[in-house]
Protein backbone atom coordinates (compact mmCIF):
# COMPACT_ATOMS: atom_id res chain seq x y z
CA UNK A 1 0.00 0.00 0.00
CA UNK A 2 1.32 3.33 -0.72
CA UNK A 3 0.13 6.76 0.26
CA UNK A 4 -0.97 7.94 -3.55
CA UNK A 5 -3.57 4.76 -2.57
CA UNK A 6 -4.80 6.65 0.19
CA UNK A 7 -4.66 9.63 -1.40
CA UNK A 8 -6.80 8.34 -3.99
CA UNK A 9 -9.09 6.75 -2.31
CA UNK A 10 -9.99 9.39 0.00
CA UNK A 11 -10.44 11.89 -2.61
CA UNK A 12 -12.60 9.93 -3.99
CA UNK A 13 -14.88 9.51 -1.26
CA UNK A 14 -15.35 12.99 -0.11
CA UNK A 15 -16.07 13.78 -3.88
CA UNK A 16 -18.79 11.40 -4.20
CA UNK A 17 -17.44 10.92 -7.87
CA UNK A 18 -13.80 9.61 -10.00
CA UNK A 19 -14.44 12.44 -12.37
CA UNK A 20 -14.64 14.94 -9.55
CA UNK A 21 -11.86 13.38 -7.37
CA UNK A 22 -9.42 13.35 -10.73
CA UNK A 23 -10.41 16.55 -11.17
CA UNK A 24 -9.63 17.65 -8.20
CA UNK A 25 -5.85 15.96 -8.00
CA UNK A 26 -4.80 16.70 -11.50
CA UNK A 27 -4.62 13.21 -12.63
CA UNK A 28 -6.32 11.18 -15.29
CA UNK A 29 -9.37 9.24 -14.65
CA UNK A 30 -8.16 6.20 -15.97
CA UNK A 31 -5.03 6.66 -13.48
CA UNK A 32 -7.21 7.30 -10.90
CA UNK A 33 -9.50 3.94 -11.64
CA UNK A 34 -6.37 1.92 -11.55
CA UNK A 35 -5.24 3.30 -8.44
CA UNK A 36 -8.22 2.07 -6.50
CA UNK A 37 -8.26 -0.99 -8.28
CA UNK A 38 -4.62 -1.74 -7.04
CA UNK A 39 -5.68 -1.27 -3.43
CA UNK A 40 -9.10 -2.90 -4.02
CA UNK A 41 -7.19 -6.09 -4.90
CA UNK A 42 -3.99 -5.88 -2.39
CA UNK A 43 -7.26 -5.43 0.69
CA UNK A 44 -9.32 -7.83 -1.07
CA UNK A 45 -12.47 -6.11 -0.83
CA UNK A 46 -14.50 -3.56 -2.88
CA UNK A 47 -14.41 -0.11 -1.44
CA UNK A 48 -17.01 1.11 -3.66
CA UNK A 49 -19.90 0.91 -5.29
CA UNK A 50 -20.30 2.58 -8.42
CA UNK A 51 -23.43 3.37 -10.20
CA UNK A 52 -24.99 5.71 -12.29
CA UNK A 53 -25.23 8.30 -9.98
CA UNK A 54 -21.72 8.37 -8.37
CA UNK A 55 -19.81 6.60 -6.18
CA UNK A 56 -20.50 5.34 -3.03
CA UNK A 57 -18.89 3.76 -0.65
CA UNK A 58 -19.24 0.08 0.82
CA UNK A 59 -19.63 -0.74 4.25
CA UNK A 60 -15.52 -2.26 4.48
CA UNK A 61 -15.44 0.93 2.26
CA UNK A 62 -16.32 3.23 5.01
CA UNK A 63 -14.31 1.66 7.50
CA UNK A 64 -11.35 1.66 6.00
CA UNK A 65 -11.75 5.42 4.97
CA UNK A 66 -11.61 6.22 9.00
CA UNK A 67 -8.73 4.62 9.02
CA UNK A 68 -7.29 6.07 6.11
CA UNK A 69 -8.34 9.84 7.63
CA UNK A 70 -6.52 9.11 10.53
CA UNK A 71 -3.44 8.15 8.61
CA UNK A 72 -3.45 11.25 6.61
CA UNK A 73 -3.84 13.24 9.51
CA UNK A 74 -1.11 11.53 11.35
CA UNK A 75 1.28 12.21 8.66
CA UNK A 76 0.05 15.68 8.82
CA UNK A 77 1.17 16.16 11.92
CA UNK A 78 4.20 14.25 11.94
CA UNK A 79 5.57 16.72 8.80
CA UNK A 80 4.39 19.91 10.96
CA UNK A 81 5.84 18.79 14.41
CA UNK A 82 9.20 18.06 12.51
CA UNK A 83 8.63 21.81 10.83
CA UNK A 84 7.54 23.40 14.17
CA UNK A 85 10.16 21.82 16.98
CA UNK A 86 12.90 23.83 14.78
CA UNK A 87 11.33 27.32 14.86
CA UNK A 88 8.46 26.90 11.51
CA UNK A 89 5.08 28.92 12.83
CA UNK A 90 3.06 26.91 9.72
CA UNK A 91 0.93 24.13 9.92
CA UNK A 92 -2.95 23.27 10.84
CA UNK A 93 -5.03 22.56 13.90
CA UNK A 94 -8.30 21.36 14.08
CA UNK A 95 -10.33 21.95 17.24
CA UNK A 96 -13.78 21.99 18.00
CA UNK A 97 -15.52 24.10 20.83
CA UNK A 98 -19.33 24.28 21.93
CA UNK A 99 -20.56 27.62 22.66
CA UNK A 100 -19.34 28.25 26.02
CA UNK A 101 -15.54 28.27 25.15
CA UNK A 102 -16.41 30.12 21.92
CA UNK A 103 -17.73 33.38 24.42
CA UNK A 104 -15.59 32.27 27.43
CA UNK A 105 -11.96 31.43 26.11
CA UNK A 106 -11.32 31.83 22.28
CA UNK A 107 -12.01 35.76 22.37
CA UNK A 108 -8.46 35.70 24.45
CA UNK A 109 -6.93 32.67 23.44
CA UNK A 110 -7.38 33.30 19.46
CA UNK A 111 -5.18 36.41 19.60
CA UNK A 112 -2.76 34.36 21.77
CA UNK A 113 -2.50 31.92 19.01
CA UNK A 114 -2.28 34.05 16.13
CA UNK A 115 0.57 35.84 17.71
CA UNK A 116 2.52 32.68 18.56
CA UNK A 117 1.80 30.76 15.04
CA UNK A 118 0.79 33.42 12.66
CA UNK A 119 1.16 31.18 9.37
CA UNK A 120 -1.21 28.55 10.86
CA UNK A 121 -4.42 27.79 9.92
CA UNK A 122 -6.84 26.96 12.77
CA UNK A 123 -9.76 25.41 12.06
CA UNK A 124 -12.79 25.48 14.50
CA UNK A 125 -16.39 23.97 14.61
CA UNK A 126 -18.87 24.84 16.53
CA UNK A 127 -20.25 21.67 18.02
CA UNK A 128 -21.00 19.56 20.91
CA UNK A 129 -19.43 16.29 21.62
CA UNK A 130 -22.11 13.82 20.41
CA UNK A 131 -21.37 15.28 16.78
CA UNK A 132 -17.65 15.04 16.69
CA UNK A 133 -16.72 12.08 18.97
CA UNK A 134 -15.91 10.30 15.88
CA UNK A 135 -13.87 11.93 14.43
CA UNK A 136 -11.85 13.00 17.78
CA UNK A 137 -11.52 8.94 18.44
CA UNK A 138 -10.10 8.36 14.78
CA UNK A 139 -7.52 11.18 15.00
CA UNK A 140 -9.10 13.87 12.45
CA UNK A 141 -9.36 15.98 15.27
CA UNK A 142 -7.04 17.59 17.97
CA UNK A 143 -8.80 18.16 20.65
CA UNK A 144 -12.60 19.35 21.97
CA UNK A 145 -13.33 21.93 24.40
CA UNK A 146 -17.10 21.78 25.94
CA UNK A 147 -19.16 19.64 27.42
CA UNK A 148 -19.47 15.60 27.89
CA UNK A 149 -22.26 13.41 27.64
CA UNK A 150 -22.96 12.03 31.30
CA UNK A 151 -22.54 8.19 30.10
CA UNK A 152 -19.79 8.44 28.29
CA UNK A 153 -16.98 5.99 28.06
CA UNK A 154 -13.49 7.56 27.67
CA UNK A 155 -11.83 4.59 26.54
CA UNK A 156 -8.56 6.02 24.52
CA UNK A 157 -9.63 9.85 25.48
CA UNK A 158 -8.49 11.80 28.09
CA UNK A 159 -11.02 14.60 29.42
CA UNK A 160 -9.61 17.69 31.08
CA UNK A 161 -12.28 19.61 33.51
CA UNK A 162 -11.47 23.22 32.57
CA UNK A 163 -14.33 24.61 34.89
CA UNK A 164 -17.82 24.34 36.98
CA UNK A 165 -20.49 26.49 35.49
CA UNK A 166 -24.05 27.47 36.25
CA UNK A 167 -27.12 28.49 33.90
CA UNK A 168 -29.52 31.47 33.97
CA UNK A 169 -33.59 32.43 32.50
CA UNK A 170 -33.05 33.96 29.63
CA UNK A 171 -36.01 35.74 27.64
CA UNK A 172 -36.27 38.75 25.36
CA UNK A 173 -36.04 42.38 26.33
CA UNK A 174 -39.40 42.86 27.72
CA UNK A 175 -40.95 39.60 28.23
CA UNK A 176 -44.16 39.76 30.37
CA UNK A 177 -42.31 36.96 32.82
CA UNK A 178 -39.37 39.05 33.58
CA UNK A 179 -40.60 39.96 37.21
CA UNK A 180 -40.92 36.00 37.91
CA UNK A 181 -38.64 34.61 40.83
CA UNK A 182 -39.09 31.12 40.36
CA UNK A 183 -39.13 28.17 38.55
CA UNK A 184 -43.11 27.47 39.70
CA UNK A 185 -43.72 30.87 38.54
CA UNK A 186 -42.63 29.98 34.82
CA UNK A 187 -44.65 26.36 34.84
CA UNK A 188 -47.32 27.90 31.83
CA UNK A 189 -44.40 29.73 29.74
CA UNK A 190 -42.99 27.77 26.36
CA UNK A 191 -39.17 26.77 26.07
CA UNK A 192 -36.47 26.41 23.93
CA UNK A 193 -34.17 23.40 23.95
CA UNK A 194 -30.61 23.25 22.63
CA UNK A 195 -28.85 19.79 21.25
CA UNK A 196 -26.88 19.50 23.91
CA UNK A 197 -29.05 16.46 24.86
CA UNK A 198 -30.55 13.93 22.26
CA UNK A 199 -33.64 14.25 23.29
CA UNK A 200 -35.14 18.11 23.98
CA UNK A 201 -37.28 17.09 27.05
CA UNK A 202 -34.11 15.98 29.02
CA UNK A 203 -32.89 19.38 28.94
CA UNK A 204 -35.18 20.80 31.26
CA UNK A 205 -37.45 18.21 32.50
CA UNK A 206 -35.12 16.46 35.29
CA UNK A 207 -34.66 20.04 36.57
CA UNK A 208 -38.36 21.08 37.06
CA UNK A 209 -38.64 17.19 38.25
CA UNK A 210 -36.09 18.18 41.12
CA UNK A 211 -38.21 21.06 42.40
CA UNK A 212 -41.54 19.21 42.59
CA UNK A 213 -42.88 21.38 39.21
CA UNK A 214 -44.50 19.63 35.57
CA UNK A 215 -42.35 19.12 32.81
CA UNK A 216 -41.73 22.16 31.21
CA UNK A 217 -43.86 22.58 27.72
CA UNK A 218 -40.86 22.24 24.55
CA UNK A 219 -42.07 24.53 21.73
CA UNK A 220 -38.31 24.69 20.37
CA UNK A 221 -35.67 22.49 19.78
CA UNK A 222 -32.53 24.73 18.21
CA UNK A 223 -29.64 23.02 16.67
CA UNK A 224 -27.38 26.12 16.48
CA UNK A 225 -26.12 30.02 18.48
CA UNK A 226 -28.18 31.64 15.84
CA UNK A 227 -30.72 29.99 15.91
CA UNK A 228 -31.22 30.36 19.90
CA UNK A 229 -30.53 33.78 19.49
CA UNK A 230 -33.30 34.91 17.31
CA UNK A 231 -36.03 32.12 18.14
CA UNK A 232 -35.97 33.70 21.87
CA UNK A 233 -35.48 37.02 21.37
CA UNK A 234 -38.03 37.27 18.63
CA UNK A 235 -40.57 35.40 20.49
CA UNK A 236 -42.04 34.45 24.17
CA UNK A 237 -40.13 31.46 24.43
CA UNK A 238 -37.97 31.14 27.36
CA UNK A 239 -34.36 29.22 27.37
CA UNK A 240 -32.09 27.86 30.18
CA UNK A 241 -28.55 28.89 28.98
CA UNK A 242 -25.13 28.87 30.27
CA UNK A 243 -24.15 32.53 32.36
CA UNK A 244 -21.43 33.57 29.46
CA UNK A 245 -25.10 34.15 27.04
CA UNK A 246 -25.36 37.45 29.76
CA UNK A 247 -21.44 38.10 29.71
CA UNK A 248 -21.01 37.49 25.47
CA UNK A 249 -20.96 41.57 23.91
CA UNK A 250 -22.82 40.06 21.15
CA UNK A 251 -25.53 38.38 23.18
CA UNK A 252 -26.08 39.86 26.36
CA UNK A 253 -27.92 42.96 24.92
CA UNK A 254 -30.32 40.95 22.82
CA UNK A 255 -31.41 38.57 26.25
CA UNK A 256 -32.89 39.57 29.45
CA UNK A 257 -32.16 37.03 33.08
CA UNK A 258 -34.70 35.91 34.69
CA UNK A 259 -33.74 36.11 38.66
CA UNK A 260 -35.29 32.91 39.68
CA UNK A 261 -34.44 31.53 43.56
CA UNK A 262 -33.05 28.49 42.50
CA UNK A 263 -29.94 26.92 41.67
CA UNK A 264 -29.01 25.87 38.03
CA UNK A 265 -26.16 24.05 37.52
CA UNK A 266 -24.69 23.99 34.05
CA UNK A 267 -22.78 20.90 32.56
CA UNK A 268 -18.89 21.68 33.47
CA UNK A 269 -16.49 22.38 31.61
CA UNK A 270 -13.44 20.17 29.30
CA UNK A 271 -10.63 19.37 27.32
CA UNK A 272 -10.64 16.08 25.45
CA UNK A 273 -8.01 14.69 23.33
CA UNK A 274 -6.85 11.25 22.14
CA UNK A 275 -4.33 9.53 24.50
CA UNK A 276 -1.83 7.74 22.04
CA UNK A 277 -1.41 10.63 19.69
CA UNK A 278 1.08 12.98 20.70
CA UNK A 279 -0.26 16.42 20.06
CA UNK A 280 1.93 19.17 17.31
CA UNK A 281 3.96 22.25 19.37
CA UNK A 282 0.67 24.11 17.84
CA UNK A 283 -2.02 22.19 18.96
CA UNK A 284 -0.32 21.64 22.01
CA UNK A 285 -0.20 25.70 22.32
CA UNK A 286 -3.81 25.63 21.70
CA UNK A 287 -4.87 23.12 24.53
CA UNK A 288 -2.91 25.01 27.34
CA UNK A 289 -3.95 28.54 26.28
CA UNK A 290 -7.31 27.04 26.86
CA UNK A 291 -6.55 25.83 29.93
CA UNK A 292 -4.62 29.22 31.34
CA UNK A 293 -7.59 31.02 29.93
CA UNK A 294 -10.33 29.54 31.88
CA UNK A 295 -7.87 29.90 35.02
CA UNK A 296 -7.53 33.50 34.91
CA UNK A 297 -11.53 33.84 33.74
CA UNK A 298 -12.20 31.56 36.29
CA UNK A 299 -9.91 31.55 39.31
CA UNK A 300 -12.28 29.82 41.62
CA UNK A 301 -11.47 26.55 39.56
CA UNK A 302 -9.53 24.31 41.18
CA UNK A 303 -6.15 24.22 40.24
CA UNK A 304 -4.58 22.30 37.43
CA UNK A 305 -1.08 21.22 38.14
CA UNK A 306 -0.94 19.96 34.44
CA UNK A 307 -1.68 23.43 33.01
CA UNK A 308 0.74 25.18 35.45
CA UNK A 309 3.77 23.12 34.44
CA UNK A 310 2.90 23.12 31.00
CA UNK A 311 2.82 27.22 31.15
CA UNK A 312 5.84 27.39 32.34
CA UNK A 313 6.33 25.83 36.21
CA UNK A 314 6.04 28.41 38.31
CA UNK A 315 3.26 30.78 39.70
CA UNK A 316 5.33 33.49 39.54
CA UNK A 317 5.21 33.07 35.82
CA UNK A 318 2.16 31.72 35.28
CA UNK A 319 0.54 34.72 36.72
CA UNK A 320 2.87 36.72 34.54
CA UNK A 321 2.22 35.05 31.24
CA UNK A 322 -1.98 35.39 32.21
CA UNK A 323 -1.22 39.48 32.93
CA UNK A 324 0.55 39.37 29.25
CA UNK A 325 -2.46 37.81 27.79
CA UNK A 326 -4.93 39.90 29.47
CA UNK A 327 -3.23 43.48 28.09
CA UNK A 328 -2.80 41.90 24.42
CA UNK A 329 -6.62 40.43 24.45
CA UNK A 330 -7.21 44.27 25.69
CA UNK A 331 -5.09 45.67 22.76
CA UNK A 332 -6.97 43.35 20.33
CA UNK A 333 -10.37 44.46 21.01
CA UNK A 334 -9.12 47.74 20.80
CA UNK A 335 -7.83 47.54 17.26
CA UNK A 336 -11.53 45.55 16.79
Amino acid sequence: MKFNHLRDVLAVAERGSVRAAARELGVAQSALTRSIRELEKELGVLLFERGAKGTKLTGLGERFIRRAHTIRAEIRRAREEMHQLQGSTQGSIDVALSTVPHFALLPTALPLFRARYPESQLKIRDSTFRNIELELRDGVLDCYVGPLPESLVLDGLQAEKLFDNTRYILARRGHPLAEARSLRDLTNAKWVTTSITDKAENELGPMFEKYGLPPPLVAVQAQSTLTILVTVAYSDLLIMLPRQWTEFPFTRGALQKINVVEKLPAPSIFIVRRTDIPMTPAAEYFSDLMRRVSANVYPSAEPNPLALRRAGGSKKNKSQTLGNQSALHRNAAGKR
